[in-house]
């Protein structure tokens, strides 16, 4: 599994997940970058990402359902608020109701990703900043920290080369 450490920090509300690709900075990049190799990790297994919008620039909007096992869905949202290409990214994430915008009355989290060069391949940092200690206890009984694990577990499948 490529996530090597999860970290729940209560008192900076966030949680910290550090992940190793054994390849570069740019091709870790491009699995956030390009909506259809997002769907192919975004989510863990059981509940595959569909992304119906996804603007890849500095105030772009995307939105997202995931579909669980039994045909129930989750919609989610982003708005990227900065972009270091391939070093850093930052969005704001929330929940969304059943038109896929954002839900009126909940804060969304902020994630923070970066990207560094480490020994050969990338290490990809994401932390998840909560609002406060109810969003952040509401999340993780929810699963978040297992399904982000389970999700970026999923990223060294879709670097992978395609066989010819």
């Amino acid at each position: 599994m490529t996530v090597i450490s999860t970290t729940k920090d209560p008192d900076a509300l966030t949680l910290t997940l550090v992940a190793q690709f054994d390849t570069s900075p740019d091709r870790v990049w491009e699995v956030w970058e390009d909506p259809r190799k997002l769907e192919r990790w975004w989510g863990p297994p059981t509940f595959p990402a569909t992304f119906t919008r996804h603007e890849f620039i500095v105030g772009g909007q995307s939105r997202y359902f995931m579909t669980g096992p039994a045909g129930e869905t989750s919609r989610g949202w982003w708005r990227i608020d900065a972009i270091d290409k391939p070093r850093r990214l930052t969005f704001a994430n929330g929940l969304a109701g059943d038109d896929g915008e954002p839900m009126s009355g909940i804060e969304p989290m902020t994630g923070h990703v970066t990207f560094e060069r480490a020994d050969g391949g990338t290490t990809m940092t994401a932390v998840t900043q909560f609002t406060d200690v109810e969003q952040m206890q509401k999340m993780l009984a929810m699963g978040m920290e297992e399904g982000m694990t389970l999700a970026i577990g999923q990223i060294d499948t879709v670097l992978s080369p395609v066989p010819v």
